[in-house]
């Protein structure tokens, strides 16, 4: 028999300094209304520490499992070793090329990058800069791959959500300035979510973008928070039920 596993998602929630308090209630809400949360990057504002302090004291409150990556905000003060420490010591599942199964779903989970999409994506040729700008798309996409892989490794087929902050098509970037496309995502991180059948794919980044789009037969979902407000979720993020089967007694 089936049953559903409703998901919480959103992404670049910016916490500042300021913000003290200020998601506590809306962390309790999704709390009572989803089974699981997650979060696809810019978890905090100026990547600062303090910035996650406050983060993980208003996930405490959650009574459900959250699952992260970062995003590029959360690197800016080269600490994201400390804020990923400290989201983990208040139980968040916070990936970076792994994969979790929670409650009969698999979660794979990079932060990506950039490079472009198409034909027009960026080719490893040129400079030293250019070769490991494309050289940090491949590594995240390695990552991906084998967190995927890890989820195909149980006995039993279950849903794949992958989760990531840059976009892996274009589709849902779409209303961005095309000058900045190469730096919201990359073609690259699409491969694996094909050949590996993921069920949904969660990012962000893309503040201006389209919440929805399709990659092959893949659903592919923008939740960054100005997407999902601009889109009528006023209360700032996105529900999906995920059919899992379940063992009957």
């Amino acid at each position: 028999m089936e049953n559903q596993i409703r998901i919480a998602a959103l992404a670049d929630i910016h916490v500042t300094q300021n913000d003290k308090g200020k998601w506590d209630a809306s962390f309790a809400e999704i709390s009572e209304n989803a089974d699981i949360i997650v979060i696809a990057g810019d978890l905090t504002d100026t990547g600062d520490e303090h910035e996650a302090e406050i983060l993980a004291e208003s996930l405490r409150g959650c009574h459900i499992p959250v699952v992260a990556v970062l995003g590029n905000h959360d690197y800016e003060k080269g600490k994201q070793k400390e804020i990923r420490a400290i989201l983990q010591k208040a139980g968040i599942h916070l990936l970076d090329g792994e994969a979790v199964v929670i409650k009969g779903v698999g979660f794979a989970g990079v932060k990506g990058f950039g490079g472009g999409f198409g034909k027009f994506m960026l080719s490893m040729f040129g400079e030293p800069a250019m070769k490991a700008f494309v050289q940090e798309t491949v590594d995240e996409v390695l990552k991906l791959d084998r967190a995927l892989a890890a989820l195909d490794k149980n006995e039993d087929p279950i849903p794949k959500i992958a989760l990531m902050h840059y976009s892996p098509l274009a589709e849902t970037i779409a209303g961005e300035p095309t000058e900045i496309f190469p730096f919201l995502g990359s073609s690259r991180l699409a491969e694996p979510l094909s050949r590996r059948q993921v069920d949904a794919v969660f990012h962000g980044h893309a503040h201006c973008g389209v919440l929805t789009g399709t990659l092959d037969k893949v659903s592919v979902y923008n939740v960054a928070y100005p997407v999902l407000k601009k889109q009528g979720y006023t209360k700032g993020y996105l529900i999906l039920e995920v059919p899992i089967k379940t063992v009957e007694a």
